[in-house]
């Protein structure tokens, strides 16, 4: 008999770690090859774990909500063969803080100062992750103020989500902050006051619904993309009754042919891509004081999922696509996320987001960008519209189609000229569609 490690496989360059949700096979379970073991979710995809060989789960390491760093082991599997068997180590419980050295005791003697030194989370008997001491120290928590939350995690640890639970709670005016000292600080004379949001009267009659997961987890991301960007919007109309008369005329052949739909989606995403392709300093991130211009354009295409929360898979090098290619990829990508199967690098690395708002019959939308880009394109509506038309023998009123197109971007990097030009840029290439194209 030998044993082999079952790690936390790599999920995305970005991806460093991820939570447990459920164990799917207990301990003395038989398993085969390929066969899931447990679910797992990163910020915004559930993932199912799958065992790499047959045999016989003997050690589970981690528990539900416990956080895993890739690569590391989180299940014993014995096997028969010896071939594929690697020396286990001993089982040992995820490991505490290192005790806190003599130059970090003597740093943290110095108190009294009148500028605020960073907290440090590892001065305490309980055990952190690295995420939570992350959001602790993203959200201003203190020390004394993170040991008071209650943890739902094995042994009572403090888990992600015990952590978004508190700070939607915080900024919501529903906890009392823990008194901690604090060194004094002189607030900027323009700083915003924080009013805390005002109390929820709860009647008889009411139900209250906890969020999801996701749930919380986007409530978290709109607020920091909120705080963060100077959000700006313009707005253009766009005629688009070529490709409308274009679709029309090959989405049956197509759909014959390939066995799937044809939708407008690809032809929009093409037109964002040639754009910014155009306009690569649409294609930027910010870092600080830095602009990183991204040299691959991968575009975010905002998708609903059956429990009406919204994901955003990414196409790769979407600028080197040609319409076939483009429209594979956005039904390929629109139906694992229905299926809930999308793998977690499918949501990495995206530049620019588009999120279609006449799916749901809005004229227009107001988006919010997805950190860390600077910008996010809504899709209107497709309506049939009186409109002017205009020919060499004179202009006439006629019926076409049109929708309107609403950018959002971000105002520190984005000013009006290159926000606006961006999307009368796109709107120019939906226009010009070739009708007479094949695909």
């Amino acid at each position: 008999m030998a044993k082999f490690e079952l790690k936390l496989p790599k999920m995305g360059e970005s991806v460093a770690e991820a939570t447990i949700t459920s164990w799917l096979k207990n301990v003395g379970d038989t398993i085969e090859a390929d066969e899931a073991i447990l679910e797992i979710a990163t910020d915004k995809v559930d993932s199912e774990v799958p065992s790499e060989v047959d045999g016989t789960l003997v050690e589970v390491l981690f528990q539900v909500d416990d956080v895993v760093q890739v690569g590391q082991t989180i299940a014993i599997i014995e096997t028969d063969g010896d071939n594929a068997s690697v020396p286990a180590p001993a089982a040992t419980e995820t490991t505490a803080p290192a005790a806190t050295t003599v130059e970090t005791a003597s740093a943290q003697v110095e108190k009294g100062m009148e500028t605020a030194a960073p907290v440090d989370y590892t001065d305490s008997d309980s055990f952190y992750s690295p995420l939570v001491k992350n959001i602790a120290k993203e959200e201003n928590i203190s020390l004394q103020e993170l040991e008071s939350i209650k943890g739902t995690g094995s042994n009572g640890r403090v888990t992600k989500n015990d952590m978004l639970s508190y700070v939607a709670d915080k900024k919501a005016g529903k906890t009392t902050t823990a008194a901690a000292p604090q060194a004094k600080t002189t607030a900027p004379a323009n700083a915003p006051v924080q009013k805390p949001a005002a109390p929820v009267s709860v009647n008889g009659g009411d139900e209250i619904i906890e969020m999801t997961r996701m749930g919380k987890l986007i409530s978290h991301h709109m607020i920091a993309s909120v705080q963060t960007s100077a959000h700006v919007q313009s707005f253009i109309e766009c005629d688009v009754t070529n490709i409308w008369n274009w679709r029309k005329k090959h989405k049956d052949a197509f759909a014959k042919r390939e066995g799937e739909n044809l939708t407008f989606t690809p032809i929009f995403m093409e037109a964002v891509a040639k754009a910014l392709k155009e306009f690569p300093m649409m294609n930027i991130a910010v870092d600080g004081d830095n602009i990183i211009k991204r040299k691959n354009i991968n575009l975010g295409m905002a998708a609903a999922l059956p429990d009406g929360n919204l994901i955003v898979p990414v196409i790769k090098n979407a600028d080197q696509l040609n319409l076939m290619g483009m429209a594979k990829a956005v039904n390929d990508l629109a139906r694992r996320s229905r299926d809930g199967k999308l793998k977690p690098d499918d949501t990495q690395g995206g530049t620019y987001t588009v999120t279609n708002v006449g799916t749901f019959g809005s004229v227009l939308g107001t988006p919010i960008i997805n950190q860390p880009q600077v910008g996010i394109l809504a899709l209107g509506a497709i309506r049939k519209v009186p409109a002017v038309v205009e020919t060499p023998q004179g202009d006439f009123i006629g019926i076409r189609m049109k929708m309107f197109l609403s950018h959002s971007y971000d105002h520190r990097v984005v000013n009006g000229a290159l926000g606006g030009q961006f999307v009368q840029r796109v709107a120019q290439l939906l226009e010009g569609f070739d009708d007479k194209r094949e695909i």
